[in-house]
């Protein structure tokens, strides 16, 4: 694995190599079957690895918020989210791994579904515990009609959520896990907004989009995830 995220950070996802990894550490190509089935496979086990390191920063950081500040959002997904800015920069190439170009030919298993959620359900749990405790803020009513189709994937996906943070609680030791009550789906609208804006600031980040533009990258994120705080009701 040592082997493969080197190579990962030299050739990128899509030039793993087995047979490269074998020869890094002195092993004939066909005895590093004997660990993994196939490049797919250890393809997997570095996303896995990736997905699980990024949540659990991120549920440590919530935990510890709330260790501090009971009740205290905005500061709780604030800390949450520069613990998830913290470990993406420190492994740039397993965050793009994990969130740039997809590989040609690999299809993620469904191995990867669960560990690939952590990170984001720690940042909707805070938005769903301050809804729970009567803090959380109405979004701003919308100022366009959204289309009958995105309402009802909203709803549905508003469902799926308050069932994932009900299967997940305790995940990240906070004193306020709860499952809801369930987000709106206008809540989960403007969250969905918000970690798509943060992710995406992440990558352009780590891939140098905004050179010349701005060099005090965490002040930006600092004020953006506030921003995004404020929007999604977090006071």
């Amino acid at each position: 694995m040592a082997a493969a995220r080197r190579q990962l950070a030299e050739v990128g996802a899509a030039g793993l190599s087995l047979r490269e990894v074998a020869r890094e550490i002195g092993m004939v190509s066909s005895a590093v079957y004997r660990y993994v089935d196939s490049r797919d496979d250890l393809l997997t086990r570095l996303i896995v690895e990736a997905y699980d390191a990024l949540g659990e920063t991120a549920e440590r950081a919530s935990a510890a918020a709330v260790a501090r500040h009971p009740g205290a959002d905005l500061e709780r997904w604030v800390s949450t989210a520069h613990a998830i800015r913290r470990w993406s920069i420190d492994h740039p190439h397993q965050y793009l791994l994990l969130f740039g170009s997809p590989v040609p030919g690999y299809v993620a298993p469904q191995d990867t579904v669960a560990p690939g959620t952590r990170a984001t359900l720690a940042l909707v749990r805070v938005v769903a515990d301050a809804a729970g405790g009567g803090r959380l803020m109405p979004p701003s009513p919308p100022d366009i009609v959204l289309p009958a189709p995105l309402t009802g994937e909203l709803v549905t996906l508003a469902g799926t959520v308050g069932s994932a943070l009900a299967s997940t609680a305790g995940s990240d030791a906070s004193e306020e896990l709860s499952a809801g009550p369930a987000l709106s789906a206008d809540a989960v609208l403007v969250f969905l907004t918000a970690w798509t804006q943060m992710f995406g600031l992440i990558g352009f980040e780590i891939t140098n989009q905004t050179r010349n533009m701005v060099s005090e990258h965490e002040a930006l994120f600092d004020a953006t995830v506030r921003r995004l705080a404020h929007q999604l009701g977090l006071r």
